[in-house]
């Protein structure tokens, strides 16, 4: 008599699970596409580290390699990545021509700020970008001292090279230290992920 009651306890709850699966996967979907935390993306011994409060990126005034003066901010709607890197950094001879192939691959949804910290010599930084074949990446300069004071605040320079990513909400999302590979499926999964943020 036991054995028959327990068989149909055991059909009954096949069924009941059968019946509600669908709602229990479709529950799940809804709370992963609201979910906050950005889907994980490493390099070497780094990884993706959120920063909090998410303050807005500020203006930073910065010349290009040219010698022009500029303003720099970022546009609502784009992703922003904001790169510090040195021309001593064995570490950014990686992360640049990288950074250059991603902003050759996606002009249009992606802005990229490259800004050497170590000098204001033009010529210098010219030779090394050359020496790199980086052509499609904007570089820039602290003549002004405009990074240094937000790295202070809000870009703190934990590693080099570094790279902050500003949201499509034009404020600062997190960082990321190292050569990371931001053509690599994880990379564009972040990418994405901040996209659909703003």
């Amino acid at each position: 008599m036991r054995d028959v009651r327990l068989e149909s306890v055991a059909v009954l709850s096949r069924r009941s699970i059968l019946i509600a699966a669908p709602m229990l996967v479709a529950s799940l979907r809804t709370s992963r596409a609201q979910e906050s935390w950005p889907p994980a993306f490493e390099a070497g011994r780094s990884q993706f580290t959120m920063v909090r409060p998410h303050a807005a990126m500020p203006q930073l005034r910065l010349q290009d390699i040219g010698g022009r003066d500029i303003i720099v901010t970022a546009k609502p709607g784009r992703i922003t990545l904001v790169n510090f890197w040195a021309t001593w950094c064995a570490a950014c001879r990686l992360d640049l021509p990288a950074l250059a192939s991603l902003a050759g691959s996606r002009p249009d949804r992606l802005d990229i700020v490259a800004i050497c910290t170590d000098t204001k010599d033009l010529r210098k930084i010219r030779t090394y970008l050359g020496g790199l074949a980086v052509h499609s990446l904007a570089c820039y300069v602290d003549s002004y001292g405009a990074a240094a004071a937000a790295s202070s605040a809000m870009f703190p320079l934990v590693g080099m090279p570094i790279t902050y990513l500003v949201g499509a909400g034009a404020r600062v999302e997190g960082y990321i230290t190292g050569a990371p590979d931001w053509l690599s499926p994880a990379g564009a999964r972040l990418l994405q992920f901040y996209r659909e943020q703003g």
